[in-house]
């Protein structure tokens, strides 16, 4: 039994732990999830309600055409596995007897790019050419010749390839859409792997989907995925900024003087309440579609937070500091200046910290109003498709870009305010100039009173000297 000592370490009530713990635990907090996903993805008899197909199919009469990566429920699949063996047993037995049954080249042509799927997945195509006939026809010649193999591909597929192969190469050795047969040619069966759903992704093809996105170049004029992460971070950023400009001045006027807060505060903890999204066609209104209605959406949504919570912060400076100043003899306006906002300043940081946060969340609304841009464009359209595995990345790549700058500015809270803990010379440096106003105030009020006592002190001597 384990000794309770050796958790005694782990459970202090209101105890920091080490910084080795400490680091310990973050790791796990990234590693549960990541492990409990791959579990999820791996291991086949803990949950996977579907079916991912390796092969493309589809049936007579059914509209639905099956391609690589599709997903079907475990109930379907023996189903539809069924259904296409017996069209290919209704072939076969057609040709015995002598009456081929009707088709065309073009249904013949669609069925023969079934197999560019598995030529992409074993790395014989890139993923452009999967639909490139030419191509895609000398993988059908060389799996049925065995000048290559395939171990993704059934022994059954295999069977069926090769036969088709003793039709085609009897009539083209090369690719001839006129040389096609106009008799049905056999279908591939559907193969498939136990899956996650649709919507759940492995971390494999996240990770490969994401490097093939991120890597290829764009087509028909259209974005890299490099520029639609600067369109996005340009949206957010602008939109900050212009928060900060109005939100960072207004809020320190309402923590600092009741005037201010009962002229602002009323209408702003009503506007709050207003849903941003609610503006996006008047702000589309007034300008225009482009990328001024997202930034603007973005203000809208981070400024009134950004007011209240800084105005709350203000108030919450130490009395005793205001106190202090105005006993060395600080004026109202020295007050403001050289008191109030260097007091806030490290709270004020870790404000505008979990702003920028908030600010993120109106990303994807942002960039959805007017013309779609950025990355939320691409989410939206392969979400669409439910192209999941193209989607996750995106998501992903946002949380990090989050997270990193976020612990970016968290350690430059411990360079910009080293008096709350840090130290070196560079945090020295800064706690001299972030402190000057403070000093400048107290020392002028220092020689003030040394003047005003060195007077005093004169004309009591003088006082005593002309006394007879």
């Amino acid at each position: 039994m384990a000794s309770p000592g050796l958790f005694r370490g782990w459970f202090g009530v209101r105890r920091e732990l080490s910084k080795q713990r400490q680091l310990t635990l973050t790791v796990f907090s990234f590693l549960l999830p990541i492990v409990l996903w791959c579990v999820v993805s791996y291991v086949p008899w803990i949950w996977h309600p579907d079916m991912e197909l390796q092969v493309s199919a589809d049936r007579e009469g059914v509209t639905t055409v099956f391609t690589s990566g599709d997903h079907v429920s475990k109930e379907f699949f023996p189903t539809f596995v069924e259904a296409v063996r017996e069209e290919n047993a209704a072939v076969v037995a057609a040709v015995s007897a002598g009456e081929p049954l009707a088709g065309s080249k073009r249904k013949n042509q669609k069925l023969l790019r079934h197999i560019g799927s598995i030529a992409v997945e074993e790395g014989w195509l890139d993923h452009d050419d999967g639909q490139n006939d030419e191509l895609i026809y000398g993988v059908w010649r060389d799996l049925a010749t065995g000048a290559r193999s395939s171990e993704i591909l059934s022994e059954e597929n295999h069977q069926i390839v090769k036969k088709n192969w003793a039709v085609l190469g009897a009539l083209s050795p090369e690719f001839e859409y006129k040389q096609l047969p106009e008799e049905p040619l056999l279908k591939l069966v559907p193969q498939a792997v136990p899956a996650n759903p649709v919507y759940l992704p492995a971390p494999d093809q996240v990770i490969k989907t994401g490097w093939r996105d991120f890597t290829a170049e764009p087509r028909n004029d259209g974005s890299t995925m490099g520029e639609r992460y600067r369109s996005s971070l340009k949206v957010i950023f602008k939109g900050f900024v212009w928060a900060c400009i109005v939100g960072l001045p207004i809020g320190i006027l309402c923590g600092t003087y009741d005037f201010f807060a009962k002229l602002f505060e009323p209408f702003t903890d009503f506007f709050r309440y207003m849903p941003a999204p609610t503006f996006s066609t008047l702000l589309v209104a007034i300008l225009a579609a482009d990328g001024a209605p997202k930034v603007a959406l973005v203000f809208i949504g981070t400024v009134p937070h950004m007011i209240l919570m800084i105005s709350k912060t203000t108030r919450l400076l130490d009395a005793s500091l205001l106190e202090a100043a105005q006993t060395l003899g600080a004026k109202p306006k020295q007050l403001l200046s050289k008191v109030v906002v260097p007091g806030i300043l490290p709270n004020l940081y870790n404000d505008l910290r979990i702003l920028l946060g908030w600010a993120w969340t109106w990303l994807v609304i942002a960039e959805l109003i007017g013309v779609k841009s950025g990355l939320t464009e691409f989410i939206e359209t392969q979400g669409r498709y439910r192209n999941f595995d193209r989607v996750f990345p995106i998501i992903i790549l946002i949380g990090v870009t989050g997270f990193v700058t976020d612990q970016i500015l968290a350690w430059l809270h411990g360079v910009l305010f080293p008096w709350l803990g840090q130290s070196g010379k560079v945090s020295r440096a800064v706690a001299s100039f972030a402190t000057w106003p403070v000093r400048t105030v107290a020392e002028a009020a220092r020689e003030r009173i040394a003047a005003d006592e060195k007077a005093t002190a004169e004309r009591r001597a003088a006082r005593i000297n002309d006394t007879p």
